[in-house]
């Protein structure tokens, strides 16, 4: 068979498995946001205090009589939609940074965004006085704001000498900057009071306790954006993935992917942080979970990702307010419980 004949068959190849790659991930996709729709029903439901969801969902009931439809709607619902969100965009940006940095160990955090964010919200904790009676707005916008200012830090030395986007150099940038900001977050903790310790520490920890779904809602379009971002760059980042010279050769715009990837998920990541803090080890456990149910393709591994990554932290907040109720654990606590020894098993297997 001549070339014209193999570049025919392979096409016409690659439209009969079209079809079928559709239908995979349409069920790959289904399956996770109902594993992730049941999660977000059922976790609202359990808790320290035994609720009644017939009573919460009786509108008849006066609201300040309706003690059931207080402790489910306010108290409860909130801080599951803010797990399932957070679990969502952690996971998913997870997958894009491995994929754009070729390392199945990076994280959401590897590149500075969190200790960004962390920064931000510990600036207005400890010294923002009268802004801290409006802490449910001003400290997850100042924790944007953070994540957003190390973002471009570590976006403008990885472009700097005009040679495109060097993802080694983001790599470096992004360690060498994690370490600053660390720094400056002790710093910024010598010199608060102990109240405001308490304050950060507990947020540093991971702390889903939204007191109204206000940070939900101001995050979502960022979410949403990313999200949308992400569906359009899973075929390419399958081809990213292998090498940066592989993809050129496949037709991929390589440094536009690659600058789409990195502000994509540090957008996700950074609306994450804002709503519940630097929740470590999501972005390496779901992933990793993940491939080794439907594989290395990006265009399943992301929508289920989405799904799964959203269940998980919902199920990790479940656990660290029940687990010494009627007392609280901070959920990153869970997740670095679990994540630890999990991340200590990849290391050693891709050693």
């Amino acid at each position: 068979m001549n070339a014209t004949g193999q570049a025919v068959a392979g096409s016409r190849a690659v439209a009969a498995a079209a079809p079928r790659i559709r239908s995979r991930i349409a069920t790959v996709s289904i399956a996770a946001f109902a594993v992730a729709a049941a999660s977000i029903v059922l976790a609202p439901l359990v808790g320290s205090t035994r609720i009644n969801l017939a009573h919460a969902l009786d509108w008849s009931i006066p609201w300040a009589a309706n003690v059931d439809a207080q402790i489910f709607f306010v108290a409860r619902l909130p801080r599951v939609l803010a797990a399932a969100l957070v679990g969502a965009a952690l996971a998913s940006s997870g997958v894009v940074f491995q994929a754009l940095l070729r390392n199945p160990l990076a994280t959401p955090f590897t590149l500075g965004i969190s200790a960004g964010a962390a920064l931000g919200a510990m600036l207005v904790l400890t010294f923002g006085g009268a802004l801290t009676a409006a802490a449910w707005a001003t400290v997850p916008l100042a924790s944007f704001l953070g994540a957003v200012g190390a973002v471009m830090v570590v976006y403008l030395l990885a472009a700097a000498r005009h040679r495109g986007f060097s993802t080694t150099v983001l790599l470096l940038a992004g360690v060498t900057l994690n370490s600053l900001l660390s720094a400056l977050i002790l710093l910024v903790q010598y010199f608060a009071d102990m109240t405001s310790v308490v304050q950060t520490l507990r947020w540093l920890l991971g702390d889903l306790d939204v007191a109204s779904y206000t940070p939900l809602v101001v995050a979502l379009p960022m979410l949403a954006v990313s999200v949308a971002t992400f569906v359009v760059l899973g075929p390419r980042l399958n081809l990213l993935s292998v090498g940066s010279d592989a993809a050129a050769m496949r037709g991929v715009d390589v440094v536009r992917t690659q600058r789409l990837a990195f502000l994509s998920a540090s957008l996700a990541t950074g609306a994450a942080v804002s709503i519940g803090g630097p929740i470590g080890f999501i972005g390496i456990i779901v992933p990793h979970l993940v491939r080794l149910v439907v594989g290395p393709d990006h265009r399943l591994v992301l929508p289920a990702s989405l799904g799964f990554g959203a269940a998980f932290l919902v199920a990790c907040d479940l656990v660290a307010r029940t687990v010494i109720a009627p007392l609280e654990l901070p959920v990153g606590i869970v997740t670095a419980v679990i994540g630890g020894p999990f991340f200590l098993w990849l290391l050693v297997k891709n050693a």
